[in-house]
């Protein structure tokens, strides 16, 4: 049966897979409740919901199934363009407001939009709008007010939304290879927000502090969809070190979510201020009640450091675009560092061998996820899809195992990350956490360059620290000797003035293979 707007509210510990994210916006319980806030002041979910509709009426070329792309900063006007889209029935296509216009257009070629609306503040939109047009695309500006009067209220003749619909087409960060559409229904969401609100504890208490992109799982549904399943209220922030700091110790924020490097870029600027600010920050982001790591590999000095400052340890998890969260260290138990945790409620996890059969605990392999969450499909790679699920299994291509307790580990991509020297398997994520440790390495990033008698050769690009010379890098190899079996520390160091990164801070292991290939 077909599912409009409820009006019924249900508790999110007993809803199905049936409820969509635009049903829990419009439950009438949350009307009074603040939804968002961003530079421009804070939204009720009424308010909110108004602006949807109002949207939703906007985007009148676009047609159920249709993809609408969407290049607007995080806030209100980027989450109302999103719930209508969804209330037209069609696809949202967020786009990186940070990517230059021949990353933003190869995903207009790829998901060919039949409408894309634009921010005019940001300087592609323009070239935007006119590379859109030129392909076909409908294009649409926020107006510099789009807040209407009076809240519409939903039409119940329009054609209502259905669990199966296709919801959200975001594209992986082609860290291996050109960007991947990732298809997900509303089900799919349903599962992933579900599994996260129930494991994490959200509840309408919750105020979380978003400064994360929209274009990317992490912050479409970690931070603000399961904010807004909630009925919490999502307070868009800036990457200021300091501001960001400022607000943590606020006392209003419940939950923080970032990468690594954004906790990097924090303890430094902590470690710089005068000591009675490092109190107020470090007293004050004591009282949230939960502080999350994802995205990449957290190093364990960044998160003993943390501890250190906070009192906090933070919860490592690991997902991907294809299957939202899959593993998580325990809100409640013991947070391993360097480990993600086990399966979360409702996901089932395997490691295999490369024939795709299950290994003993402890034994390295590929992780392979199942359930609800795993997405519908890459968007039109048919051949590609069926090559990445074998069975139900969703293949991550990422090495792993798991050790006592169920916990995972991840060691690496298996293109990138699992370097073949020798006859050895190396996990340059194991190399990389060691090297850390060296006083004098700010960052590392290893990979594997083809090599006529090893097949390939361990290689490290590494950041000084602050203090150190460059020529610290000739001792690197006898300080690994004494860490690492010898067939694990890299012949070759390259020092470099930063890693190459994308925008969610993962490191671009392909850019680092370039760097000692030329």
């Amino acid at each position: 049966m077909r599912r409009g707007i409820s009006t019924d509210f249900q508790d999110p510990k007993t809803t199905t897979t049936d409820t969509t994210l635009p049903d829990r916006v419009a439950d009438p319980s949350l009307a009074n409740h603040i939804a968002l806030v961003d530079d421009d002041g804070h939204c009720s979910y009424a308010e909110l919901l108004g602006d949807a509709m109002a949207w939703r009426d906007r985007l009148e070329p676009a047609k159920p199934g249709d993809r609408i792309a969407c290049l607007v900063p995080p806030g209100r006007t980027h989450v109302a363009i999103q719930l209508g889209i969804w209330a037209r029935r069609g696809i949202a296509v967020p786009l990186a407001v940070s990517h230059p216009l021949p990353e933003l257009e190869y995903v207009l070629d790829d998901a060919r939009p039949a409408v894309v609306v634009a921010d005019p503040t940001l300087p592609q939109a323009p070239h935007l709008e006119t590379s859109a047009r030129t392909r076909g695309a409908t294009t649409l500006t926020p107006p510099p007010s789009p807040r209407p009067t009076t809240v519409p209220t939903p039409n119940p003749t329009r054609d209502p939304l259905t669990p199966t619909d296709p919801a959200l087409l975001i594209y992986t960060s082609g860290t291996t290879g050109r960007p991947k559409g990732v298809l997900a229904t509303h089900r799919n969401l349903t599962a992933q927000i579900t599994t996260l609100t129930a494991a994490w504890a959200w509840s309408a208490s919750d105020r979380i502090l978003h400064t994360l992109p929209l274009h990317h799982i992490h912050g479409v549904v970690n931070a603000l969809a399961c904010a807004l399943w909630s009925g919490a209220t999502c307070e868009f922030g800036t990457r200021a070190p300091a501001s960001t700091w400022d607000r943590l110790a606020s006392g209003e924020i419940t939950l923080f979510m970032a990468v690594p490097t954004v906790y990097t870029r924090l303890i430094r600027a902590w470690e710089a201020a005068p000591p009675a600010t490092r109190r107020r920050w470090s007293r004050g982001a004591a009282r949230l009640r939960l502080m999350v790591s994802g995205s990449a590999a957290l190093p364990v000095d960044t998160l003993e450091r943390w501890r250190e400052i906070t009192g906090h340890t933070l919860l490592e998890r690991y997902g991907m675009t294809e299957i939202g969260m899959a593993l998580s260290n325990p809100l409640s138990g013991e947070r391993r560092p360097g480990h993600v945790g086990p399966p979360l409620p409702g996901v089932e996890a395997r490691v295999v061998d490369e024939e795709g059969r299950p290994v003993a605990r402890g034994v390295q392999g590929e992780i392979e996820v199942r359930g609800p969450q795993v997405f519908r499909e890459y968007w039109g790679r048919p051949g590609e899809t069926a090559a990445a699920l074998r069975d139900g299994w969703f293949q991550t291509g990422d090495e792993g195992c798991v050790e006592a307790g169920g916990y995972y580990r991840i060691l690496g991509r298996r293109s990138v990350d699992i370097v073949k020297t020798g006859g050895y398997k190396v996990s340059a994520l194991e190399v990389e956490e060691v090297y850390r440790a060296h006083p004098a390495v700010r960052d590392v990033a290893v990979v594997g360059v083809p090599h006529p008698e090893w097949g390939e050769q361990l290689c490290a690009a590494w950041v000084p620290a602050e203090g150190f010379e460059v020529s610290a890098g000739t001792e690197m190899r006898a300080w690994g000797k004494e860490r690492l079996a010898p067939y694990k520390v890299p012949h070759l160091f390259m020092a470099v003035p930063d890693l190459p990164r994308n925008t969610m801070g993962k490191v671009q292991k392909t850019a680092v293979h370039r760097i000692f290939r030329e």
